[in-house]
């Protein structure tokens, strides 16, 4: 399984990292932001993108917008892991295309949990 890691902060994309290795996933990339994830997802098919939402040059929720109008991307899960926690961006999360929403602080099992599920695992 193949997953990006899309956040502009290196804490918690190096976090992320580790805690999906723990869970099994080890053929992780990291993007430092929108623009960065779109171009990897581009040339690379990965199997889940879990992206922020507030981040410079493009934000997570356009970053989904942008995965979704891709072929390859059209049933791939996207989880969006934000602080961001009113049923206002969740709505907008869900229009833009997120399989999910996660709130950071994250718990890892419960981030391998919600990995395990989109992924039918």
């Amino acid at each position: 399984m193949k997953l990006l890691i899309v956040d502009d902060s290196t804490m918690l994309r190096d976090m992320l990292s580790y805690a999906l290795n723990e869970g099994g996933y080890n053929d992780v990339t990291e993007a430092v932001d929108g623009v960065d994830g779109l171009e990897k997802a581009k040339a690379t098919t990965f199997d889940l993108i879990i992206t922020d939402v507030n981040m410079p040059n493009m934000d997570g929720l356009t970053l989904v917008g942008e995965i979704r109008k891709l072929p390859e991307y059209s049933k791939k899960p996207i989880l969006v892991l934000t602080t961001e926690r009113s049923d206002d961006m969740k709505t907008k999360g869900k229009a833009a295309g997120a399989t999910g929403w996660i709130v950071k602080p994250f718990v890892p099992d419960q981030l391998l949990k919600a990995v395990n599920i989109v992924l039918n695992k």
